[in-house]
């Protein structure tokens, strides 16, 4: 044989064997790392669809949370891991775009990993312990510009949505409180259950749950109208702050690198688990709505002008690590 065709047969013997690992994929269980502790907003989101997700791929997919330094650690750990789809991310703009903008001395960058699709979209919920007498949006704002720096705010961590929210609204209504991180959502809550904190800008899957106990009181959600999902509760326009809108999602990633075929596969998977009523309508009762991006590019250049959007908040609301 010559020494050219054995290169072409090298050549094809490899680009058949790269195509048969591409269409037996997957054929061992898959890790979905989220960067919150249990019981908060993106494992819920995590839980509600991984059933679906799995039977959608044909392997089980494992839930591993890995809470810490503001969702950053678990980007890190997708982001280094071997891009071969077996390890792959839910995350928000927290962990896209709003913390590399916070610290840009993180060991991953964005660019480290690659979008897959959008899952879900979901406005934040404005909520006061009880005890604090507070009723109305216009009375935390009374409150907060009385005594400055006085009320505390529980949030999931430095660069999270709920900080994130918090920080628009002292932007907005030119008032100062005290920032509480926590490790997840599901902590910040039980702070302000304990009186410890006397408020949040929680994810709607960790504060509806407790609603109904009273255990807390929920002023408004983030965003300018009204949810359709939780049609009770004041939009942030009906609340009198007509200049304040948020709202925040999550969404798929896997490390940059991931052969286009292996992403396609987990995005027609996510397609079809996000579609299942089941779990749509687990998301509805806790106020999340299902958000598909119409492919992976149309999610990549959704980011793009979405990163301006947390970045602009981040440094116009002087946003920074406690």
């Amino acid at each position: 044989m010559t020494l050219r065709r054995l290169l072409i047969a090298l050549t094809l013997g490899a680009t058949g064997f790269s195509g048969w690992a591409q269409t037996t994929y997957p054929n061992k269980p898959i890790r979905l790392v989220i960067g919150f502790a249990p019981a908060g907003a993106a494992d819920y989101v995590a839980r509600a669809m991984n059933d679906a997700f799995g039977k959608a791929l044909g392997q089980p997919v494992v839930v591993d949370n890995k809470p810490g330094n503001g969702s950053s650690l678990a980007a890190d750990i997708v982001a280094k891991s071997a891009p071969d789809g077996y390890t792959i991310l839910i995350a928000s703009p927290s962990s896209i775009s709003v913390n590399p903008a916070l610290n840009p001395k993180l060991s991953s960058k964005p660019g480290d990993l690659a979008p897959v699709t959008q899952i879900t979209t979901s406005p934040l919920v404005l909520a006061v312990n009880p005890a604090t007498g507070i009723r109305t949006v216009q009375d935390l704002v009374a409150a907060a510009r009385k005594e400055p720096g006085k009320l505390n705010y529980a949030t999931s961590g430095n660069g999270s949505a709920p900080h994130l929210g918090a920080a628009l609204f002292t932007k907005i209504t030119q008032t100062q409180m005290t920032h509480i991180p926590y490790k997840g959502g599901a902590l910040a809550l039980q702070s302000l259950m304990a009186g410890d904190t006397q408020l949040t800008f929680g994810t709607a899957p960790s504060v509806l749950p407790q609603v109904a106990g009273g255990r807390i009181r929920v002023l408004a959600v983030s965003t300018r109208e009204r949810s359709a999902l939780v049609p009770d509760i004041p939009g942030m326009q009906d609340a009198g702050l007509p200049d304040y809108h948020l709202e925040f999602w999550y969404g798929i990633f896997v490390p940059t690198g991931t052969p286009a075929p292996i992403i396609r596969k987990l995005y027609d998977a996510a397609a079809v688990a996000m579609q299942q009523p089941t779990v749509k309508a687990a998301l509805a009762r806790e106020g999340t709505e299902v958000s598909l991006s119409a492919s992976p590019e149309a999610f990549e250049r959704f980011l793009v002008e979405d990163g301006k959007f947390w970045v602009s908040l981040v440094r116009s609301a002087k946003v920074s690590v406690d």
